[in-house]
């Protein structure tokens, strides 16, 4: 799957290319603030699950922050697992700011997280922009059923597959006077190829990104497929990552799943 090799080196090049001190000062939101970097829908449903002595694993941690801030639930054992060597080595930074002992980021593709953490945790949570950059959700989901125990929940709060279809300002197809335009398929199956980093960075021509469009059946049955059964879904008419030019106008651009194994 050389897409995900070229990902984590254009991942890694956009960390390098960071913004001054990008990323350095979480540890100070985390302190200050409830469930930092956590969105108020997302905070109500996460203060709805007790996460007391739990074990708690974020697919594509990012720099951490996520996790880090939900371990005020009191999560007894947190793990990050993301691509990015040098954005987890922020990850293990903010934890040691943060005092975080019970904290642990690993670098490393999805698909091939060790064995060691199967059947390891009771809650797998995923954020915005996390299952887009896997062509294949039935192997994403059998690694995150493989990683959870018995009865374990998935939490995910994710951009809607709807959004997909929408142009949005910078491309060619968005236009700011036809805002009901639907531009792209919403079974796309060609992967999107990006070479404008503007994430953590000023704008810059990148090495390739390469994602994918997921329905939502997509989405549920693979899910199903590996033994997790979804068991609420809510959709939102905000973004979460892309662009807030829709928010409000009725689509729905992002969503809350709650899936339960076995």
């Amino acid at each position: 799957m050389d897409y995900i090799k070229n990902n984590k080196e254009a991942w890694e090049e956009g960390f390098a290319n960071r913004k001054s001190c990008w990323g350095d000062e979480n540890h100070i939101k985390i302190k200050s603030e409830r469930l930092a970097f956590f969105h108020g829908d997302m905070q109500q449903e996460l203060d709805k699950i007790d996460f007391k002595g739990k074990s708690v694993a974020h697919f594509c941690c990012n720099n951490g922050r996520e996790i880090l801030s939900l371990m005020e639930l009191g999560v007894e054992r947190a793990v990050g697992f993301d691509i990015a060597e040098n954005i987890i080595a922020q990850a293990k930074d903010t934890a040691e700011k943060l005092g975080a002992k019970n904290a642990e980021f690993v670098a490393c593709n999805i698909l091939d997280i060790s064995e060691n953490y199967y059947n390891q945790f009771d809650v797998i949570i995923l954020t915005v922009g996390a299952i887009c950059w896997f062509e294949d959700l039935e192997l994403f989901f059998d690694k995150v059923g493989k990683c959870l125990k018995d009865g374990g929940l998935v939490i995910m709060n994710e951009i809607h597959p709807f959004e997909n279809m929408l142009p949005v300002p910078g491309e060619d197809e968005f236009d700011q006077n036809n805002m009901d335009r639907l531009a792209y398929s919403y079974f796309r199956r060609e992967p999107w190829l990006q070479n404008q980093m503007d994430y953590m960075s000023g704008e810059y021509e990148s090495k390739t990104f390469t994602s994918f469009s997921h329905t939502l059946s997509e989405i549920i049955n693979s899910l199903s497929a590996n033994g997790i059964k979804t068991v609420r879904f809510n959709e939102y008419d905000y973004d979460i990552g892309v662009s807030d030019v829709y928010d409000g106008m009725g689509c729905p651009l992002s969503f809350i799943l709650m899936a339960e194994k076995g």
